[in-house]
């Protein structure tokens, strides 16, 4: 799997360079609300495995109003470590690493303050 490079972000990591993106439009069950909001993770100037993450909400642009989340570089920075601690090397070959992120997860990755989640279509 590629990320491709047009609407990605780099990101630095304990010194290694990677690259991360969220999909451009949600699929059919992204846009009801049945799956989870996700981005992808991987080596920006080498091939490697890609990491997966989900988070325990929905995509901003859903079509139906669930909770969501802003998916910022302190959030991406703590899913690729979490990942690197569950056994992902992104320098191996293979199927996408996959981490599912629960909202514990999320409290944890940030400093212990749990996440704040909006609702889009409630918002003034």
């Amino acid at each position: 799997m590629a990320i491709p490079r047009k609407g990605s972000r780099l990101i630095i990591v304990d010194g290694t360079v990677l690259r991360w993106r969220v999909r451009r439009k949600p699929t059919y069950c992204q846009g009801n609300s049945w799956g989870p909001m996700t981005f992808a993770v991987e080596l920006a100037d080498a091939s490697g495995r890609a990491l997966l993450v989900s988070l325990p909400c929905s995509r901003p642009d859903a079509w139906l109003g669930e909770r969501t989340i802003a998916i910022r570089p302190a959030l991406v920075a703590a899913a690729i470590r979490m990942a690197l601690g569950q056994g992902w090397d992104l320098r191996q070959a293979g199927n996408a690493f996959e981490l599912a992120l629960t909202d514990e997860d999320l409290t944890e990755s940030m400093s212990g303050q749990p996440p704040a989640y909006g609702v889009p279509f409630t918002r003034r």
